[in-house]
């Protein structure tokens, strides 16, 4: 039945084609993403999901933070969906206080418990870090970048923190 209705939109609709869909297994041999270690606070690996499916309006990663892992302070130039694939973490935004482009204060705005089978939206622009609140437990989640215009490369722009009161030196 779900072929035939299939069928039956493709031939109203001929730009509709069966290949127009593409699947991969979260847990394949995805292909793993090189990473900078100074963007994180522990050891994190992250595998590539969008290479496999060939999406070109988003860049997709499975990140895998280890004993208490979290990112450093950072902030995207797109906006960005968190789904939580194992284990407990947190998300935390910030305000900027001052004008400074790689120096300047911060107030912790909100800190959010995410579980098993949380989604999360993080609007483009927000200042914010996520990963593990367990030193003993992997978490995971399905990060969706999504790019902010057709062709265009989605930018993080990653700061050392203490997480509380200072944001300085942009990562490289």
């Amino acid at each position: 039945m779900c072929f035939l209705q299939n069928t039956q939109i493709w031939r109203k609709n001929p730009t509709i084609t069966p290949m127009d869909v593409k699947k991969a297994n979260l847990f394949s041999n995805s292909k793993t993403r090189k990473i900078n270690p100074n963007w994180f606070t522990a050891k994190v690996h992250m595998t590539e999901i969008s290479g496999i499916i060939d999406s070109k309006e988003q860049n997709i990663y499975h990140v895998y933070f280890e004993n208490g892992a979290k990112t450093k302070v950072h902030v995207h130039d797109g906006n960005q969906i968190l789904i939580v694939t194992k284990g407990i973490g947190v998300l935390e935004t910030f305000a900027k206080k001052g004008n400074g482009k790689d120096n300047f204060g911060i107030k912790r705005t909100k800190k959010i418990s995410l579980n098993l089978g949380d989604v999360a939206y993080i609007k483009k622009g927000t200042l914010h870090t996520h990963g593990s609140a367990d030193k003993k437990r992997l978490f995971s989640h399905i990060a969706i970048n999504i790019l902010p215009a057709k062709g265009k490369k989605y930018k993080t722009t990653w700061y050392e923190s203490d997480f509380k009161t200072l944001a300085r030196n942009i990562i490289k």
